[in-house]
């Protein structure tokens, strides 16, 4: 093989393992991070490597991270993922319910840290949240009554909505599209289920959300509609339409309301994961974590040119108010 044919095949994947192997002489431990956006917007990890900076790991001090970004395009994550894994991490972590099936395909064997919005067990990542017994533990964002209490909070906050869209990623598994229809029903509200595999696939789903003549919008947060959040929250603005999403980057963003976790804490609890398995722990005899406390906010800049009038008794009960 000629040498110029060995860089273009598979030069690129050997310099990141000789990295790897070179890491991991120098004695410290590191994290292989499979990343779906690109490094200069990667905001997102900021709570995670806070804590570990407070757990005592310090970035090429005390731990290495090895990251790979897919670019925002989905086709690249199986490659990296078993890019990764073949450079062999002491641990792999997985942040996104919708890239966490690539690094559980991966491997078999090493830890593998997740924080995931998503339902652990059906993406086959555990065997039960109390018991994981494979090579996988870490939080999940995922409550059984969140889609129920989300439905009711925005029909209390916009008493005459009755139509919802409702946006989510099939490959993202949850229980929400379950659970959100039952609240539907019990709340007189008809629910339009809008699946959305892929960014090409969210104008189709607005055109349907307008035929459909719907009234308020409802979204599953996974790392598809994160990266969408503009393009969503500007269809809602534009068609004045009542949003409401899993957590606070949904009303910081110009929608309504959110109810969810804590994101923020979730991501820094993943760091107590982490820094347990290095120590010794097993993934499999690790409780898998969910949120024990919700924050409800609510963006009255949204509400006022909605025409909504929210009252202080319903204010009363919110965590955060955006002006």
């Amino acid at each position: 093989m000629k040498r110029r044919d060995l860089v273009a095949g598979g030069g690129i994947s050997l310099l990141w393992n000789a990295l790897a192997r070179a890491q991991s002489r120098a004695g410290l431990p590191r994290l292989g991070m499979l990343r779906f956006g690109t490094k200069m917007d990667d905001e997102a990890l900021k709570p995670f490597l806070g804590a570990m900076n407070t757990l005592g790991y310090v970035e090429n001090k005390t731990i290495q991270y090895d990251f790979r970004y897919a670019e925002n395009d989905a086709g690249r994550l199986r490659a990296l993922a078993d890019e990764l894994v073949a450079s062999k991490p002491d641990v792999m972590m997985a942040f996104g319910g919708d890239m966490a099936p690539h690094i559980r395909d991966a491997t078999r064997s090493l830890p593998i840290v997740f924080s995931v919005s998503a339902d652990p067990v059906r993406l086959g990542l555990v065997a039960s949240l109390n018991k994981p017994e494979r090579n996988a533990t870490g939080v999940t964002f995922l409550h059984d009554e969140l889609g129920s209490k989300r439905l009711q909070l925005l029909k209390e906050a916009a008493p005459r909505i009755s139509k919802v869209a409702f946006l989510w990623n099939p490959n993202h598994l949850d229980n929400e599209l379950a659970e959100t229809s039952r609240a539907a029903q019990a709340l007189g509200l008809e629910l339009l289920s809008l699946p959305v595999h892929n960014a090409d696939a969210l104008q189709h789903a607005f055109e349907r959300a307008t035929a459909g003549h719907v009234d308020c919008i409802y979204v599953v947060t996974s790392t598809l509609m994160v990266n969408s959040m503009s393009r969503i929250v500007q269809y809602a603005v534009e068609n004045r339409l009542p949003l409401i999403g899993g957590w606070g980057a949904w009303t910081s963003a110009g929608g309504l309301m959110s109810y969810g976790p804590d994101v923020s804490l979730m991501l820094s609890r993943t760091a107590v994961f982490v820094d347990r398995i290095l120590r010794g722990a097993r993934p499999a005899d690790l409780p898998v974590e969910q949120p024990t406390r919700f924050e409800l906010t609510v963006n009255m800049r949204a509400a006022r040119s909605l025409g909504l009038n929210i009252s202080e008794s319903y204010l009363v009960g919110v965590d955060h108010v955006l002006e």
